[in-house]
């Protein structure tokens, strides 16, 4: 396949037209709509519906732009990296946060990484699914424990866990009796809680007495004293260092795990590298206490 067709190819359907993409690249439109000519002949498909006034994609030229797009623009940035001898962060970096991550530290964590990076634009949306980070133009995504994805890698950059907590005046009963609690979301039934304690392993059972959408709805449920909660130690510490909560155990389970990934197909561009190293230097330890450090008291 010619590269240069491709490019020229990328750059009509980015400008949506033969004459726009002309313009914008001070290029002959002739020799443009030649090269894209040679292309669909090399490839036997049609990449573009002509007549009208507007200039469409075909499903092919769709898939061939969605999918080429991307790999030219990295080879753009690795070339210019290389001329200007080392790969200054500029450009577009979006990224994708869960929401409670995004509450307590996105914010801060962007403002500072904007202002030392004021050639990237940084953009970050906050969804708790797992997005497609191709399909959706991500360059990098944090998520909490993922599943494994072979078109991804990434590194762990922080460490949290669960605990139970609860207001100072709700008391615990006796064995048994069912404990009043606060959970994120509809599907957690009644049941049992296991956690560790000072004294050993320990069993409650609980009921679901109110449910919410956010683990910081359900952590200022759990201060005003409607019940208990299971809730990260990052985002209580101050909380039960000030009194506000008390400690009833820690949750026996799996560790919290924050990633950041990206497509192992790419590049590392200097955005995503530096947002890293920025991620990194915010958290070296990648302990709870550092992310706490990011929260109001």
């Amino acid at each position: 396949m010619d590269l240069l067709a491709l490019a020229d190819f990328n750059l009509v359907a980015r400008h949506g037209g033969f004459g726009r993409a002309a313009r914008a690249a001070g290029r002959p439109k002739a020799t443009l709509s030649r090269r894209v000519a040679e292309l669909e002949a090399g490839l036997d498909l049609r990449l573009f519906e002509r007549g009208g006034r507007v200039l469409k994609l075909t499903e092919e030229g769709q898939a061939l732009f969605a999918r080429t797009g991307v790999l030219l623009s990295e080879l753009d940035e690795a070339a210019a990296a290389i001329a200007s001898g080392g790969g200054t962060p500029r450009g577009r970096l979006r990224i994708s946060a869960p929401l409670l991550f995004s509450q307590t530290a996105m914010g801060k964590l962007a403002a500072a990484f904007a202002l030392k990076f004021p050639e990237v634009r940084l953009e970050v949306t906050t969804d708790d699914r797992a997005v497609d980070l191709v399909e959706e133009g991500y360059d990098l995504v944090i998520r909490v424990n993922p599943d494994r994805d072979d078109r991804m890698v990434g590194r762990i950059f922080l460490r949290d866990r669960l605990v139970v907590v609860a207001g100072p005046g709700l008391a615990r009963p006796p064995a048994d009796a069912p404990v009043p609690v606060v959970v994120r979301g509809a599907g957690e039934p009644s049941g049992m809680w296991e956690m560790a304690t000072s004294e050993g392993r320990s069993r409650i059972a609980v009921e679901p007495v109110l449910r919410l959408s956010s683990l910081m709805m359900v952590r200022d449920a759990a201060r005003a004293g409607v019940g208990a909660a299971r809730l990260p130690v990052s985002l209580v510490g101050h909380d039960l260092e000030a009194g506000r909560l008390v400690l009833w155990g820690d949750v026996e389970g799996p560790e919290i795990a924050l990633w950041a990934l990206y497509p192992s197909r790419r590049l590392l561009s200097p955005r995503v590298s530096a947002f890293l190293d920025h991620l990194k230097a915010a958290f070296p330890h990648g302990a709870p206490h550092e992310l706490a450090g990011y929260m109001e008291a």
